[in-house]
Parts: structure tokens; sequence; C-alpha cells
């Protein structure tokens, strides 16, 4: 008899995707290429809370935007997935590392504030929530409210 091996969900979510053929030309926004996939599978599990595959993804999509020798090939991902990581690192209590590195992802040169800013609120929020008497964490908070009324 042969054993079954049982399907995670990541497996289930992905089957659809990998069906169909890699992309011909990535830059066609109609068409889903893997990096976009797992940037927003990133997005998707820090929204619902799954820190575990949101830091997972943050990682991947990072790694994805390096260049071998360390010049970054998508800033703006980059930043996004940094921003991931320190939000998980809120929701884990080391505010150090989530204040550090977050204000580090908003000082890029390239930004899509809609997009950065969506990401960033995550953090704000956690921050807001969890560190309620904290100046930093109110500071970072306002820098964050500053950029999005821009």
């Amino acid at each position: 008899m042969i054993a079954q091996v049982q399907q995670t969900p990541e497996a289930t979510r992905r089957r659809p995707l990998e069906a169909l053929p890699y992309p011909e030309n990535v830059q066609n926004h109609f068409v889903v290429d893997p990096g976009k996939w797992d940037f927003y599978s990133m997005d998707c599990y820090r929204k619902v809370g799954d820190n575990q595959l949101s830091e997972n993804l943050a990682r991947a999509v990072h790694r994805a935007g390096m260049d071998f020798d360390g010049t970054e090939r998508s800033p703006m991902r980059n930043a996004e997935a940094r921003i991931t990581l320190r939000v998980i690192s809120a929701r884990d209590g080391d505010l150090g590392a989530a204040l550090a590195y977050g204000e580090q992802a908003l000082q890029g040169d390239r930004q899509s504030l809609p997009s950065l800013m969506m990401v960033a609120s995550d953090l704000s929020a956690v921050l807001t929530q969890q560190y309620v008497g904290d100046r930093e964490a109110r500071e970072f908070v306002q820098h964050v409210r500053t950029l999005h009324s821009r």
C-alpha cells in the first residue's frame, strides 16, 4: 500500500499557480510571476497574523531581491519585507529591532508610498497596541502618519 503524503495548505494554494507556464515576460502584470506570488503571500500572512509563514516569505522575498554582491535589485519589495520582519519582531516583543529596521525601511531612496504605508501601518498598529508608553514607538507611529499625509 502506498502511503499518501498530506498536502500542506500552502502547497494546496500554490497548485493552481504552479500549473501555469512560467511567464515569458515577467514585466506583464497580468501574469503572476513566482516572486510576486511570494511577495503578495507575505502581505496576506502578515495581515492575518501568521508570523511564521510571513517571516519565511519575507526572508525569501529579501533574498530574491538582492544580487550576489549585496546590491538591491528590488528596493521596494525589500523595504516591505524588512517592515514585515519588524512587525514580527514587534509582535514577539523585540521593540529595538522593530524600530531600528522599520525606520531604515522608510528611509529608502525609492518609495511607493501607498504600498509602503500599508505595511508600515501594520507595524504602527502593533506598536500602538503593545508599546503605548514607549516614546520611540510613538515617534515612529508619528513618522508613519506624517508620511501617510503626504
